[in-house]
């Protein structure tokens, strides 16, 4: 629905068309219809560059380019209709032939087709708003080819009137026909605001490009006159570049927060550089080859058209460098995105394995619970029995050893499947390090293993319960160490440092590696020898570290041995504030 003060703009633009009819008709002073003819497309002209400027500025994205471009176009025709102004109105005198204000009313058609091509409801999506830029530039830079290849040499060059203007004409109203297709391919490929925004664009080029070549065809017949009949439709369609800019003002907010939903299209902004760097060389080739008008010209045509090759090929390769840019980010961050899915995926998994296995477990151990602590019962009473011999004897010790030795099968299962998230306090893990360091260093019989930690200091606090990181610990380096008996010694390295809000512990051995990284954090898995290992404990270790809300992953090492890296997040900054608050 149409507010009132676009209601109001409609009805005194409607009514502006009958009043200047019956100046043009009516009033005899030629004076007061050239002013006329001259001054108020000017004025409404002034009016669209404004209204479109502000909504360059209240936009943003390529919606914004769109508008700026829209701005530009406006501004190069206000500045050429402020020439005829200054000419007839001010100085009264006819305007100069060549005049130099054709250039800019020629290239000011160019940055409106450039906005209609980039496409804004579709160009978030496709390109960033560098490579949509050098698209404009390389249109913009085109044309201006093309004018200085078939109009600029006749024109300033060798003048010769009777060649340049059926040439300015016939391109002008090339460039208004590629306007009117453009913005017709971009109404019939949009909905909602954005194609009610190309139909009015379609019926303001429509207007403006036909009533133009009329203009450009009563002047070469010298039956133009400023102020006359000829100036109604012109009039007309500066009146639609103005409800373009008011219509647009009233839907800008729709057209920026809600996108078009847009049928299959190629974007047309490409397409058109690609045949706009092609051209060229054809161009040189015919000027130089096939044309047969005056050597220097042929030479002036030729240098124009290889230098428009020249900055065409460098703003294509700087725009094709930056698409491969863009591409090169998108593709690390799908690797990324696809890495962090993986490993998603295997928490998952891993933590689906712990929780099923963890209720198998627990109930297994409950039932094995009762009879091993009666067969350990009845073997210490045979053994504490002084009647039997020594046989006998040694077969009661033996069987409450394996008894005592299946009930801490049990303990550790039962304390796998019970992985209860225990008390939490801030706590630092350099101290927790080498406190394990030295408890595994004082079982050491090999003195060709060595441990070392070493860290980055200062390092921020985590939320942990020190026993249970401890025991992850442990397990890992007593892992660590078994790999490195079974070479005969080497060198297990404890690293710690800060990554963004992580703390990174790393255990870098020089061992043999690990056979099969992606089962190792799996229950039961193990590759000691039988009655050394029961492949829980860094099963249990993954379990305690997905209790601190981090991660732990293990790899084999390009230069030897295996490395695994435990992740834990870092007490935030309000944190130990509240904590000496409390104090």
């Amino acid at each position: 629905m149409v507010s009132r003060p676009h209601i109001s703009s409609l009805f005194w633009g409607v009514g502006l068309l009958p009043a200047f009819v019956l100046v043009a008709v009516m009033v005899p002073n030629p004076v007061l219809r050239l002013a006329m003819g001259d001054v108020v497309p000017l004025l409404v002209i002034t009016a669209a560059f404004i209204v479109s400027a502000r909504n360059a500025l209240d936009s943003r994205g390529h919606t914004r380019l769109f508008w700026s471009l829209m701005t530009a176009g406006m501004a190069m025709w206000c500045f050429n209709q402020a020439c005829w102004v200054w000419f007839e109105v001010v100085l009264r005198k006819p305007l100069p032939d060549p005049f130099q204000g054709d250039i800019v009313l020629f290239l000011h058609v160019v940055p409106i087709m450039a906005a209609v091509s980039i496409r804004p409801q579709e160009a978030e999506e496709r390109e960033g708003m560098l490579p949509s830029a050098l698209n404009v530039i390389i249109l913009l830079v085109w044309w201006v080819v093309v004018y200085a290849f078939f109009v600029f040499p006749e024109e300033y060059v060798v003048t010769n009137v009777l060649v340049y203007s059926p040439r300015w004409d016939l391109l002008y109203f090339i460039e208004g026909m590629m306007l009117i297709g453009a913005s017709a391919s971009a109404f019939f490929t949009s909905s909602g605001s954005w194609r009610e925004l190309y139909r009015n664009i379609v019926f303001a080029s429509a207007l403006y490009t036909f009533s133009s070549s009329a203009i450009n065809a009563a002047i070469a017949r010298g039956t133009y006159k400023t102020g006359g009949i000829y100036d109604v439709p012109f009039l007309a369609a500066t009146l639609g570049f103005l409800w373009v800019a008011i219509a647009g003002r009233r839907c800008l907010r729709d057209i920026q927060m809600m996108p078009s939903i847009t049928r299959a299209s190629r974007p047309i902004a490409p397409e058109l550089a690609k045949l706009a760097l092609l051209s060229l060389p054809i161009m040189g080739y015919w000027a130089l080859f096939l044309s047969n008008q005056q050597p220097y010209l042929r030479q002036v045509r030729f240098a124009v058209a290889m230098g428009g090759v020249a900055v065409l090929a460098f703003v294509v390769f700087l725009k094709q460098h930056l698409l491969d840019q863009r591409l090169l980010h998108l593709l690390n961050h799908s690797r990324k995105s696809f890495d962090n899915l993986q490993r998603l995926q295997g928490r998952v998994v891993q933590q689906a394995k712990l929780a099923s296995l963890g209720e198998l477990i627990a109930l297994a151990a409950g039932e094995l619970e009762y009879p091993l602590s009666a067969i350990l019962s009845r073997s210490e009473r045979m053994a504490a029995s002084s009647n039997l011999s020594r046989e006998q004897l040694s077969n009661a010790q033996k069987i409450g050893q394996q008894a005592r030795r299946t009930r801490e099968l049990v303990s550790d299962l039962l304390s796998f499947s019970q992985q209860t998230p225990g008390e939490k306090s801030f706590l630092e893990l350099k101290p927790l390090l080498q406190r394990a360091v030295q408890m595994e260093g004082f079982k050491l019989e090999n003195r060709k293993i060595s441990l070392t930690v070493e860290s980055h200091d200062p390092l921020p606090r985590v939320l942990g319960n020190a026993n249970q990181l401890l025991q992850a610990f442990l397990q890992i380096i007593e892992n660590a160490v078994d790999a490195l008996q079974e070479i005969g010694g080497g060198r297990l390295q404890i690293s710690l440092w800060r990554e963004a809000n992580e703390v990174v512990v790393q255990f870098a051995d020089s061992g043999p590696g690990l056979r099969d990284p992606e089962r190792v954090f799996d229950p039961f898995y193990t590759t000691k020898p039988v009655g050394k290992g029961t492949g829980l404990g860094l099963s249990a270790t993954y379990g305690v570290v997905q209790d601190h809300k981090g991660q732990i992953t293990c790899y084999n090492r390009p230069e030897g041995g295996a490395a695994f890296e435990i992740r834990l997040p870092v007490v935030k900054v309000i944190a130990p504030i509240a904590e000496a608050a409390r104090v």
